[in-house]
């Protein structure tokens, strides 16, 4: 068993790291960069990432990273005795809900919303506003808790 979770805390560090580093991406440049260009121009780029992203690497990413951060949190207070338990669990439970809940409640609907409209249309205009600045928040989210989780993850191996 010690194995398992060596390998399931591997899994999640690498995962953890490369979605916030996606994330932080996101945060810090690339949402700024969409909205100071034209409407349609954000709107039709945002709307083609999101298109080819779930097309990429990515998905098999953030599923699987997803899996092994649940697997974690749901093994610790089973193996509590063991270094960095409280972190596996910690780190699986702030992955978990503040990376892929918040992905499905919050981002995933944006994304859906964006895509039903017309880039260059009247009602875009109110979309494609709100959505540069809740998107952008709710990516907040899940970029801290993608680096808190990847950090947690990081001490647990450290641990161990």
């Amino acid at each position: 068993m010690p194995t398992l979770v060596t390998g399931l805390l591997w899994l999640s560090v690498v995962g953890c790291g490369l979605l916030a580093g996606l994330y932080f991406a996101f945060s810090v440049f690339i949402m700024t960069a969409l909205g100071r260009i034209d409407q349609a121009a954000g709107i039709a780029a945002m709307n083609a990432i999101n298109k080819v992203i779930v097309q990429s690497l990515f998905l098999p990413i953030f599923l699987g990273s997803t899996l092994t951060c649940l697997a974690l949190a749901i093994l610790a207070p089973f193996r509590w005795d063991e270094p960095g338990a409280a972190m596996w669990l910690a780190g699986g439970a702030l992955y978990v809900v503040g990376m892929f809940v918040v992905t499905m409640v919050f981002n995933v609907p944006l994304n859906n919303a964006l895509a039903a409209v017309q880039p260059a249309s009247g009602e875009a205009a109110t979309i494609w506003a709100r959505y540069l600045t809740d998107w952008t928040w709710w990516n907040h989210v899940r970029t801290i808790a993608s680096t808190l989780a990847f950090v947690l993850f990081i001490a647990a191996i450290a641990m161990r």
